[in-house]
């Protein structure tokens, strides 16, 4: 099964209609397309295809398809979003989705002409992230056992979760081959394939060091390269992950309504008050665009592996 008909096999669980043959078939080859050209993750090929079906099924309540779609139709599918109560940044995200579609329509000669050529995304406002206070993330790291397995294991991954940056999806996707604990480097894959080094800090190597030693190999039942295996030995996805920081959250007492970004953002805003560079932060977040980072602040100066070790309050 292909990447792309894995990632609309998860959308069919969302969606309440079954699409007609010839609009899977449309979205199919749009999304094998984008993935060619662009190399992005499943995770960005589900939320196209997610987006693509919910346009299908109005489409198809108002007796239409995706080549009938017209600036009438557009209008009134986005005034059904509004009444289902997508937000903004939703609709906004969703009109991207849909602006590639039917531009991969027209070019492929499968449309005379793209009814979204002249839509605009709508303004809307950045979003600060939601982040931690050093006091809360110290509350969260030691919130789980280590005398129990299953915890210590969480233990080291909030640990590396943290140190790093890293997004969920690249802590439980990590590998053997990804680390290397002699210079405290982590090599990640992120968005669009992109490489880079992020260092873990001395106390994220020392907990690394001793669950590699002491703890993973209890978890394994087969020979494998994953980090962090679950305990059925097999890779965790990032949906469990994401529940066990809830919990260790509430086991902290923290408040914050935290979001599976939200240790990715108390990493970057942290070492922006510490004084790093804010070119560096975005290194170390794989970010593309130096305007995605500023949203954490605008600070000043240095270079990637000492000002971690200097400024990271963990490091």
């Amino acid at each position: 099964m292909s990447r792309t008909n894995q990632s609309l096999k998860k959308d069919k669980r969302h969606t309440k209609t079954e699409l007609p043959a010839a609009e899977q078939l449309l979205i199919q080859q749009f999304l094998d397309q984008f993935w060619l050209d662009k190399g992005v993750s499943s995770n960005t090929l589900s939320a196209y295809g997610t987006d693509l079906h919910k346009l299908a099924e109005f489409l198809q309540s108002q007796a239409s398809d995706f080549k009938q779609l017209d600036t009438q139709l557009l209008n009134h599918y986005l005034a059904w979003r509004v009444d289902q109560g997508f937000s903004p940044r939703s609709t906004s995200r969703a009109l991207s989705s849909l602006r590639r579609f039917y531009r991969h329509l027209h070019k492929s000669g499968q449309l005379a002409q793209n009814p979204l050529a002249s839509v605009l995304n709508p303004k809307i406002g950045r979003a600060l992230p939601k982040t931690l206070s050093e006091q809360d993330v110290e509350a969260l790291l030691e919130a789980p056992q280590i005398d129990d397995l299953i915890q210590f294991r969480d233990k080291v991954m909030l640990e590396i979760l943290y140190a790093a940056g890293l997004r969920v999806s690249e802590l439980v996707g990590l590998t053997l081959q990804q680390i290397n604990l002699r210079q405290g480097l982590v090599r990640i894959t992120g968005k669009g394939q992109k490489e880079r080094l992020v260092p873990l800090g001395e106390n994220a190597v020392e907990w690394l060091d001793k669950f590699l030693h002491q703890g993973r190999g209890l978890l394994l039942t087969s020979q494998s390269s994953i980090v962090f295996p679950s305990l059925r030995g097999q890779p965790m996805t990032r949906q469990t992950f994401w529940h066990r920081i809830k919990l260790y959250a509430k086991q902290a007492g923290i408040q914050v309504d935290l979001s599976p970004h939200t240790l990715r953002h108390a990493f970057a805003t942290h070492l922006l008050n510490h004084g790093a560079d804010l070119r560096v932060v975005q290194l170390l977040l794989g970010h593309n665009d130096l305007s995605t980072t500023q949203i954490y602040t605008h600070v000043a100066q240095a270079r990637l592996k000492t000002l971690h070790q200097q400024h990271h309050p963990r490091g």
